[in-house]
């Protein structure tokens, strides 16, 4: 299995439609970099964000999520509270071959501010618009700018592809076109 460079994004991005919108040069000036770099591509976060409130002294549980728990937010700049977290989708909608998983990491930008990224992997044959997951480990207000880099996707292509892909496992989260909340 190997990460893949450029080049192979941006074959795969035009002829394939791996990722749309699709940006084939890294945009840094003025904002928080997105686009394609070495060997990834640079997310954009959306303007649209449920953010965590603890209004209701709800229990944060997987398997029955209250979703009295989120607040709905649109704009172009999104503050999480202190210790707090807020979910997020991706400007790009992907589409992943059935011989390639992807890891994505939070950008550093961020993460030196104390803001951490995580997004689970995107596996073979998985399609939709990426939910984050974004976590204020400070005990001071952040700031997220929409439309802007947030976590970079690495691309790593199997020696085979895989028996049961994403897609022939009906996955849970399979062609999600907003910010989904847990599921059984």
């Amino acid at each position: 299995m190997g990460l893949k460079p450029d080049h192979w994004i941006r074959k795969m991005a035009l002829e394939h439609g791996m990722i749309e919108p699709f940006v084939d040069r890294q945009v840094r000036e003025g904002v928080i970099s997105y686009g394609v770099s070495s060997y990834g591509y640079d997310i954009r976060v959306a303007d649209e964000f449920k953010i965590f409130t603890n209004v209701f002294s709800a229990t944060v549980d997987p398997k029955n999520f209250d979703t009295r728990s989120m607040v709905d937010f649109k704009s172009d700049v999104c503050v999480i509270p202190p210790n707090s977290f807020a979910l997020a989708r991706t400007v790009e909608y992907f589409r992943i071959p059935r011989g390639v998983l992807t890891v994505c990491l939070g950008k550093s930008t961020y993460a030196r501010c104390g803001i951490i990224v995580n997004v689970t992997p995107f596996e073979p044959e998985w399609e939709g618009y990426v939910t984050l997951e974004i976590s204020n480990t400070t005990p001071l207000p952040a700031r997220i700018y929409a439309n802007e880099g947030i976590a970079q996707v690495l691309f790593f292509e199997g020696d085979e592809v895989c028996e049961v892909s994403y897609a022939d496992k009906k996955g849970k989260y399979q062609k999600q076109n907003s910010i989904l909340l847990p599921r059984l």
